[in-house]
C-alpha cells in the first residue's frame, strides 16, 4: 500500500512541477467545439458589431462548459443551440448527447452493462461463457440558463435528465443545480468528487475507485488570488448499511455529510486537489434496543495536468472507512457499516482504499489514446466470510476519433479481476465500442 501511495505522489508531484499554461491539444479540441454553435438572438437582429461582440461573450461563458471543476469527459459538451438577449444579459443552452455502446465479453461475461471488477463472478458458468450487449445508457439532454444581473451577479441554471433507468432505457434526473457566484445549490456533484481527474473511458462504469455521487447540497466555493480554489457543502446522505433486520436495523438520517476541498490550479484546466467528507452513520442494536452513531470520513487526493502538449495524466488515491457507498467497486455492495462478528448486535466502519492513474497521449487533437489503471481493496478490521471481496483491479486502454467536432467514435479493452479472502479470484475481459453525437 505504501509503495502504491509514493508511486501515485510522485505522479501528482511531476505533474504538478511539469504542468505549464501551455496550449494543450486537449484544449484544441474544446476550442473546435466552442466554435461550433449557433447563436440565435432572441431580440431581433443586431449590427454586425454587436453580433460579434456578443458572441464572443458567448463563448466565454461556454468555456465553463468544459473547465467546470466537476466536469468528466462522458458528460455532455457546450450546445450547438445558443439562445441569447440582445443585451447579452441572459444566455439559454440547449443540447444533449445520444451515445450507443456495444461490447463483447469472453470467458466469462460480466452479468451488467457496466464493466466492474466487484461484479465478476468465481464460479465457472457454462452458459455465460461469451456476451454480446449493446446500451442506449448515457444518452442525455439539458438545459443551461448563464446570465448576470446587478443584484446577484453572475448565475447559471442547469438541469439534465438521462437515459439510464431500467434497461437503460428511463428517462430519469441526473443534475438540477443553480449557481450564484460562490454558491452552488441543488441537485449536483459531491464536493467529494472530482471527476476532471478521472481518465476517458467508453465503458460507463469507468475505474473501480472512482468517487462520483451526486446529491443534494449547498456548496460554497470561492476562489483565492486566481490559482487557490476553496470548497465546503453540506449534503443529503445516502449510505449504504449492512443490516439484517434481525440483530440491527438501520436509523432515519438526520445528520448531513459534510464535504470540502481545497484545490491548487497552475493553469486552466490543470490542478491537484485534497478532498475530504465526514458522515454520521445511524442504526439500531435490537437486541440491547439502542440506537448508535458511528463516524465515517473519506479523503481523496487528486490530480490532472499537461506536462506536454499531447500529454494528459491523472492520477487519484482515496482512503477512508464508512465512506465506501460514494463510489467505485464497494459502492454496489452495502460497506458503509458491516456487522460485528464479536458482538451481536453491533456494527462498525470498515476501512478501504483505491487509487487510479491514467495517461492520455493526442497524436492529433481530434485524436487520442489512453491507457489506465486503477485498484480497490477492501480492509475489514475483524474477520469476514471468505468469499467476500478483497479486492479487484482494473486495466484500460482506449482509443477516441472526434471525426467532427460533434460526433466521437471509441474502441476499448478492459480487462477486470476479482479476489477474494479465500484467495480464489477470476479474471474478465471486454471489448467494447461507442458512438456519440453531440448537438
Amino acid at each position: 500500500m505504501l509503495k502504491k501511495l509514493f508511486i501515485l505522489i510522485v505522479l501528482i508531484n511531476v505533474s504538478l512541477c511539469l504542468g505549464a499554461e501551455v496550449n494543450s491539444m486537449m484544449d484544441s479540441q474544446i476550442d473546435s467545439v466552442l466554435k461550433s454553435n449557433k447563436v440565435v438572438f432572441m431580440d431581433g437582429s443586431q449590427s454586425e458589431e454587436e453580433s460579434r461582440a456578443n458572441t464572443d461573450s458567448v463563448r466565454r461563458l461556454i468555456s465553463k462548459f468544459y473547465y467546470d471543476q466537476f466536469r468528466h469527459t462522458q458528460d455532455p459538451g457546450a450546445p450547438y443551440f445558443l439562445f441569447m438577449s440582445k443585451d447579452a444579459q441572459l444566455t439559454m443552452g440547449i443540447g444533449g448527447v445520444v451515445r450507443m455502446r456495444g461490447y463483447y465479453d469472453w470467458g466469462g461475461a460480466v452479468p451488467s452493462p457496466a464493466f466492474a471488477p466487484y461484479l465478476i463472478p468465481l464460479r465457472a458458468d457454462p452458459a455465460n461463457k461469451r456476451q454480446l450487449g449493446t446500451t442506449p445508457a448515457g444518452t442525455s439532454l439539458f438545459f443551461r440558463v448563464l446570465g448576470q444581473n446587478k443584484t446577484l451577479g453572475e448565475y447559471q441554471l442547469y438541469i439534465e435528465a438521462n437515459f439510464n433507468g431500467y434497461q437503460a432505457r428511463d428517462f430519469y434526473l441526473k443534475k438540477a443545480y443553480a449557481m450564484i457566484n460562490d454558491f452552488t445549490i441543488g441537485y449536483a456533484s459531491s464536493t467529494f468528487s472530482d471527476m476532471a481527474a478521472v481518465p476517458p473511458t467508453v465503458d460507463a462504469q469507468g475505474p473501480n475507485n472512482k468517487v462520483g455521487v451526486t446529491s443534494v447540497l449547498v456548496r460554497y466555493m470561492p476562489v483565492v488570488k486566481e490559482k487557490w480554489r476553496f470548497a465546503v457543502s453540506v449534503e443529503t446522505p445516502s449510505d449504504a448499511l449492512d443490516v439484517d433486520g434481525v440483530h440491527t436495523q438501520k436509523v432515519t438520517n438526520w445528520m448531513p455529510d459534510w464535504a470540502a476541498f481545497a484545490q491548487y490550479e497552475w493553469a486552466k484546466g490543470q490542478h491537484v486537489r485534497l478532498s475530504g467528507v465526514v458522515r454520521t452513520l445511524s442504526y439500531r442494536d435490537l437486541l440491547a434496543e439502542r440506537n448508535h452513531n458511528e463516524v465515517g470520513w473519506g479523503a481523496m487526493v487528486s490530480s490532472v495536468a499537461h506536462p506536454h502538449p499531447r500529454v494528459t495524466t491523472y492520477a487519484s488515491f482515496t482512503c477512508g472507512k464508512g465512506y465506501e457507498s460514494a463510489g467505485g467497486d464497494l459502492q454496489i455492495g452495502k460497506y458503509d457499516l458491516i456487522s460485528d462478528p464479536d458482538v451481536a448486535g453491533r456494527m462498525y466502519a470498515p476501512s478501504a482504499f483505491g487509487w487510479n492513474v491514467g495517461v492520455q497521449y493526442n497524436f492529433r487533437p481530434d485524436l487520442f489514446a489512453t491507457v489506465q489503471m486503477s485498484q480497490t481493496r477492501f480492509l475489514p478490521s475483524k474477520a469476514v466470510s471468505s468469499d467476500e471481496y478483497k479486492y479487484g483491479l482494473y486495466w484500460v486502454a482506449n482509443v477516441f476519433w472526434n471525426i467532427t467536432p460533434r460526433i466521437q467514435l471509441g474502441a476499448e479493452l478492459d480487462l477486470g479481476k476479482r479476489q477474494n479472502f479465500s484467495g480464489e479470484h477470476r479474471y474478465a475481459r471486454r471489448l467494447g465500442m461507442m458512438c456519440q453525437f453531440s448537438f
